[in-house]
């Protein structure tokens, strides 16, 4: 995953973030956010992320992963296979639909969706994916401990520069998560 900026920038993005309450789920879909779009050739995007992500990753004809090894840096456990390994939107797509999504274009959603350049996307084992769905950080942190600063940048980043909004309980955990980050 792309680095999110240092903890001090994430303070800075966080207080500048907007705190209201969540917004209707009415209307929602992932539909209405197409991802893994076709990155190049036959790649998309989970392919494009398996493959940064891994190590000694091997793709087919068809950009799939063969093999390789990746790390999920949400509970530290190695996986040995593609379909061992979710990629994970930093920020759920369903939060950030109550964040203000509600309100894009399906070409925002879209960019949104397949974000490789900030750190919006990462491969993870699909029990922690799937553990978080699509709660906020007050709702669940990763278990490993050690990355909750990282988790913190990336997830005020990615709110920051989508002008997402969070709850007052998300803030409150943003910030003791910033907190773990040495300065």
């Amino acid at each position: 995953m792309p680095e999110p900026p240092a903890a001090d920038v994430g303070e800075k993005e966080l207080a500048d973030l907007t705190v209201a309450a969540p917004h209707s789920m009415a209307g929602y879909s992932r539909a209405k956010f197409p991802h893994w779009i076709t990155q190049y050739g036959q790649c998309d995007t989970r392919e494009v992320v398996l493959a940064r992500d891994g190590q000694d990753v091997i793709q087919d004809e068809k950009c799939r992963a063969i093999s390789g090894t990746w790390y999920s840096e949400y509970d530290g456990k190695t996986l040995t296979s593609a379909s061992q390994v979710d990629i994970d939107h930093m920020v759920p797509l369903a939060n950030a639909w109550r964040s203000g999504a509600d309100s894009w274009t399906t070409a925002e959603r879209r960019r949104f969706a397949n974000d490789l350049v900030d750190s919006q996307l990462i491969a993870v084992s699909a029990a922690s994916n799937r553990s978080k769905g699509d709660q906020s950080p007050d709702q669940w942190a990763p278990p490993r401990y050690a990355y909750w600063c990282t988790y913190s940048r990336a997830w005020t980043h990615i709110k920051y520069i989508y002008h997402l909004t969070i709850t007052a309980p998300e803030k409150d955990k943003l910030t003791a998560m910033l907190d773990t980050c040495e300065t």
